[in-house]
């Protein structure tokens, strides 16, 4: 039986000081078959938070939303990208209605842009038990309250940098928890999802440079196909789909 709405939010919220990786931690439930769908896990600090290709994402404690969501696919093994796409525009629509000044976009495929650079990140890890799609684990990391960067991350910004102001972790994780539950529950189609997908793409019908192995091109984003390819117009006007992690974006 498919649960509600309600019951997805009524589902335990365990809120941790320091953990390795909120995402781990909920695959570790799920494999001691301790997990419900809608649990979700907060912490306060990360020391091996997950980002994508092996990635990691390290902040200070309490000055960014670390969350993971065990969430029920509700889709069948080929439509995991309208299942990234319900995650993805949920959180842009939170950030969009929280400042109006704010230019929010959606790096493609997961990665949450406020005026030009990034101020979180979305990884979806995926359970599959008997060849069936059983569960999902939404792992969401968004800065906040950071007020400098590394020197190495020169394209990073938090909610702070953008606007200038303090925003309550708390609060804002639970306004992205149930905006998550509500999106991939139904509130919008598959199609009214895809369009605000491309709607939010970053870059959009404008040029930009990519690498793929040693060779650095341009080309000009098009769209995001309904099984996720990046669309990129190339300089003799043809037009090539991408799969996630064939080729690198240059900032």
């Amino acid at each position: 039986m498919s649960l509600s709405v309600q019951a997805l939010l009524d589902a335990p919220v365990i809120e941790l000081d320091t953990i390795d990786s909120t995402n781990n931690y909920a695959m570790q439930l799920i494999d001691a078959d301790t997990a419900q769908p809608g649990l979700t896990i907060l912490a306060r600090v990360q020391t091996r938070g997950k980002g994508q290709r092996g990635k990691t994402w390290e902040v200070d404690a309490g000055q960014s939303v670390l969350m993971s969501m065990i969430l029920p696919p509700r889709r069948t093994p080929e439509e995991q990208f309208p299942f990234l796409t319900a995650i993805t525009v949920a959180a842009a629509d939170v950030l969009l209605e929280l400042h109006e000044h704010w230019h929010v976009h959606i790096k493609w495929p997961n990665d949450i842009i406020v005026n030009d650079k990034k101020a979180g990140g979305i990884l979806i890890e995926n359970v599959w038990k008997g060849g069936k799609w059983s569960a999902s684990v939404a792992g969401i990391g968004l800065n906040v309250l950071q007020e400098t960067f590394p020197s190495d991350l020169p394209h990073a910004t938090s909610l702070k940098l953008a606007s200038g102001k303090d925003f309550p972790v708390q609060e804002l994780a639970a306004a992205l928890r149930e905006r998550i539950v509500r999106y991939i529950s139904g509130a919008y189609t598959d199609a009214e999802l895809y369009q605000r997908y491309n709607q939010y793409l970053y870059r959009q019908s404008q040029h930009q440079h990519f690498t793929t192995g040693a060779d650095t091109w341009q080309g000009t984003v098009v769209m995001v196909t309904r099984d996720g390819l990046l669309e990129v117009q190339q300089e003799d006007g043809s037009i090539r789909r991408y799969p996630h992690g064939s080729l690198t974006w240059k900032w």
